[in-house]
Parts: C-alpha cells; structure tokens; sequence
C-alpha cells in the first residue's frame, strides 16, 4: 500500500522507461550479525530468486568482531550474486552504507538491514512502483507495534522537530530501508561530506519519490547495536547537518535576555533613587549568575558541536577504508533453495569451528 505524504513525494512529471532485465542490487550493511547474516540471506534469495531476473546481493562488513566476516565470506562461495565488502574497522552504520552504494552497480539498488524488520517481499512492490517512474520508493512503517513505547515517542519527537527546523523534510517514520535509482545513487555519491546522516541525505537529494506503508515486524535473530547513547547521538548528528537553527536560537536568546536586563538593571536604579540605599539581594543575584553562567557554558556547547563537524570536515579522512571484497564463485551456486535452512546451519556452525 503506497502513503501519501504531501512534504516529501513527488510524481514523475512524465512516463520514464526503465530497463527490461534491470540488475537490483541490494545492498546490507552488517556488524556483529553472525546470529541474522545467514536466515537474511535465505530469506532475501528465496523472495528475489522468484521475481528478480538480475539481481546482486551487496553485504558490508562494518569491522564485527564476531563471526560475521566468517559467514559472509562463505555466503560469497556459495551464491555467485553474492559480494561482500569487508571495512578496515567500524566505520559505523552511515559510512558502511555509503560504501555499498559506493560499490553497487545495479540499475536500482534497495538499502535494508540484515534483522528482517525491513521486510524483503517489499522489494517487489519497489519495483512495480520503479517502473512506473518513481526514482526513490522508501518503506514507511504504519505499526511499530514491535517498538516499546520510548521508542516509538522519542522516534516521532525527532520527526517532528527534525522537519520543523530543517528545510530538508524526511519522511516520519521511515527508516533506510528503500529503493533508489541509479542516478539518485550516482548524485548521493557527489556528496562529500564526512559526517553523513543518511536518511537526510537520501532526501536532500530529491527525485521522484513515494512511500510504501507496511507493519515493522520483530527482529528475526540476534540484538540490535544501537543503544540510547547511540541514538541520541545519531540524532544530534542529523540535526548539526541539516539546520543551523540551534545556532540561531541563542542568538534569539541572548537578545531576550539582554532585554530583560536592561529592564532589570532600570528597576534597580529607580529604586536606589527612589528609596536610596543598597538594594539586598545577595541570593538572588548569586541564583541570577549561576543561571547566566550555565547558559552560557549551553550555548558553547552548541557551538562547540558545529565546530567539531567543521574539525572533522576540514582534515578530509575518507568516509571507510575498505579491507577486502569477497565476490561470489559458482561453488555450490544451484543449490535448491528448500535446503536452504539446513545450508544456513551449516554456514553458522562453519564459520564458528573456523
């Protein structure tokens, strides 16, 4: 089921013809998923094998320090459309994304996880609505039911203010999981900033677009690597790159309160000579300095993360550093799918005795 979303769709001004044996890369970024790699392979083949001519299967290593490598790299024996691009380190989840686009080369290429939340019988519906113009499709989710409640409200609170103070408005409440054309994939990797918000990336960019509603199920195996801390500071990465509003607002601030001491310091001169003497107001004042002092030290701190963005800008690291790549062989590539559950034992136990 297709969701209208009037601040972020937009329709194909005219028909656009795509390929008639297009090649989908898929591309899942992967750390520490030695319990999910192979059921997300199973699953993924199984559906793409039936309704995808051509198609590749892109897996990126973001540096586990588990067994994952050790899976991935027998998946790439095993399957010919499979490719694995091992990173020199943990890069994190953005700069592994941004490596697989960097090295998908299909027609159309769909991000997702490897937990199964993003659902892999979407992909087809992706697709249908790829040929009908669209050149981003993003999955929406319409039940988080499976998400406990912090979750859900803190995930909504950032929505919403993300596209309150930012000109680039994302979608609420949806995550990578989408299909980009090639050309979409093509301007993204012009972008060449170091501190990269994916999401806000894939919609800066614009193109074509529509989403895709489904229900988010639970995670098929394993558990998820990003914690509170985590995504506290995912979302203040989205928020630096996008909007220089907590920027602008202390400006608005500091305004406010300069009026407000320049009414006060009037107040007192007017009583002094009024009433004469000394005012008291030992506590009060000593409350009013530390309230202005910790204002400031907010503010600096604000100021203080943009700066570190500029740090990190300036000295030009690149983005992930790419150990090796694995590509797929013809060994064992006609294996019959129904043994499929059986095969992804092996892998994990494999991989585990190696």
């Amino acid at each position: 089921m297709t969701v209208e979303n009037e601040t972020t769709e937009r329709m194909p001004a005219r028909p656009v013809t795509r390929p008639d044996h297009p090649l989908i890369s898929i591309v899942a970024p992967c750390y520490n998923e030695a319990d999910s790699v192979a059921l997300f392979a199973k699953t993924v083949l199984e559906t793409v094998d039936t309704s995808v001519a051509s198609y590749e299967l892109l897996f990126v290593d973001d540096g586990s320090s588990d067994n994952t490598l050790k899976i991935l790299s027998l998946l790439a024996d095993a399957h010919d459309e499979v490719r694995v691009v091992s990173l020199s380190r943990n890069f994190g989840k953005e700069a592994a994304l941004t490596a697989g686009l960097d090295h998908a080369a299909g027609d159309a290429v769909v991000v997702m996880d490897v937990d199964l939340q993003d659902p892999p019988e979407l992909i087809v519906e992706f697709i249908e609505q790829w040929r009908r113009g669209y050149d981003v499709v993003y999955a929406t989710r319409d039940d988080r039911q499976t998400d406990t409640f912090a979750k859900r409200f803190t995930a909504e609170g950032f929505y919403r203010f993300f596209n309150k103070i930012s000109a680039v408005k994302i979608p609420e409440n949806t995550g990578d999981y989408r299909l980009m054309d090639a050309r979409v994939v093509a301007t993204i990797k012009t972008l060449p900033e170091r501190s990269r918000f994916m999401k806000g990336l894939f919609a800066w960019v614009g193109f074509s677009s529509i989403g895709v509603a489904y229900a988010r199920p639970e995670r098929a195996a394993g558990e998820t690597k990003f914690n509170f801390w985590r995504l506290w500071n995912f979302a203040i990465d989205g928020i630096t790159s996008f909007s220089t509003a907590p920027l602008r607002v202390w400006s608005y601030i500091g305004g406010v309160i300069a009026v407000l001491s320049f009414f006060y310091a009037s107040a007192i001169i007017l009583y002094t000579l009024i009433r004469g003497g000394d005012v008291p107001g030992y506590a009060s004042l000593l409350t009013f300095i530390l309230f202005f002092g910790s204002i400031q030290m907010i503010s600096v701190g604000v100021l203080g993360e943009y700066i570190s963005r500029l740090f990190i800008e300036v000295k030009q690291r690149p983005v992930y550093i790419v150990d090796q790549i694995y590509a797929g062989t013809k060994e064992r590539a006609d294996q019959p799918l129904e043994k499929a559950a059986k095969w992804s034992a092996d892998l994990i136990s494999r991989a585990s005795n190696q």
